[in-house]
């Protein structure tokens, strides 16, 4: 024999549902005691203050252990890329030699990007160095910050350092200047205490046939030892890279031409297939001439 159940009507399942939120015969609120809340709402504070105060311990040994100025673990760039100026959407310096427009935005990036090496605002901030050396500043254990950077004079930068240049620098004439730069390791002492420079070629025969004469500045593509070693951002504040600058005199025009320039360093590889840009980059040069 099947027992049905008596259906509740709405208001008893109401009054059911109030006297589950507050019991005034027994005092409860949502079936406990307020001494069984108050043993719960202690429990769940201690728990998680225990939680919360091992989490802060935590954090305090690990930042002790951390500088403000020098990166813990530095190998995700252990050896040093180059880059180029003006900063290109896929390395592609395209010159149209009678459409201002299309070179003037160049000649503005690097007007802006060589504003710091002017050789007053150089002056003011920055040491002149002993060619030839590294310019070291350690510690001695007591914290020696912040660090004196070298001079690199945008004068050093000749024909391509812009200076009272009608050419803009070489971007009206079909003979722009591109820059190249190191990108900076904190405590890498490029070079291993020898002489290093930056060298230039066409990427294929073809390239090389196309690409024509250039010339560099500072001569030779040098870059000199007084800039390295590098301390960082915030201990170095003034740091300013030094740079080679490639004048291109007499490119084919209307050609796409590779172009890849190298850092000669004896402790900088440049064969690395896996990192096209450990210590080398390469780009495309086009001027277009009608």
């Amino acid at each position: 024999m099947v027992i049905q159940k008596e259906k509740k009507s709405c208001g008893q399942v109401v009054e059911e549902w109030k006297e589950f939120v507050w019991n005034p015969r027994t005092h409860q609120f949502m079936g406990r005691t307020g001494t069984s809340w108050a043993f719960i709402l202690l429990f769940y504070l201690v728990f998680y203050g225990f939680l919360t105060a091992m989490f802060t311990l935590t954090m305090w040994v690990m930042l002790q252990t951390v500088s403000d100025h020098t990166p813990k673990y530095q190998d995700r760039l252990a050896i040093p890329g180059l880059m180029i100026r003006p900063k290109t959407e896929n390395l592609d310096v395209i010159v149209n030699v009678s459409d201002t427009e299309s070179w003037y935005q160049h000649v503005q990036k690097l007007n802006k990007f060589l504003e710091p090496y002017n050789d007053s605002i150089q002056a003011q901030k920055n040491d002149v160095c002993r060619p030839g050396r590294y310019y070291e500043q350690p510690d001695n254990g007591v914290l020696n910050y912040p660090k004196r950077a070298c001079q690199f004079n945008r004068t050093q930068l000749g024909n391509c350092s812009g200076i009272g240049d009608p050419t803009h620098y070489g971007y009206s004439t079909g003979q722009p200047c591109v820059f190249i730069k190191m990108n900076r390791v904190i405590n890498f002492y490029a070079g291993a205490n020898q002489s290093m420079n930056v060298t230039c070629a066409g990427k294929r025969d073809e390239d090389a046939e196309n690409l024509g004469n250039f010339v560099m500045f500072p001569a030779n593509g040098n870059i000199d030892l007084m800039y390295f070693p590098y301390y960082g951002k915030k201990f170095h504040v003034n740091y300013t890279q030094p740079l080679v600058a490639v004048k291109f005199l007499n490119v084919t025009p209307n050609v796409e031409v590779n172009v890849e320039c190298r850092i000669n360093a004896a402790n900088i590889a440049t064969d690395d297939e896996r990192d096209k840009f450990a210590g080398r980059v390469a780009f495309k040069l086009r001027i277009n001439k009608t």
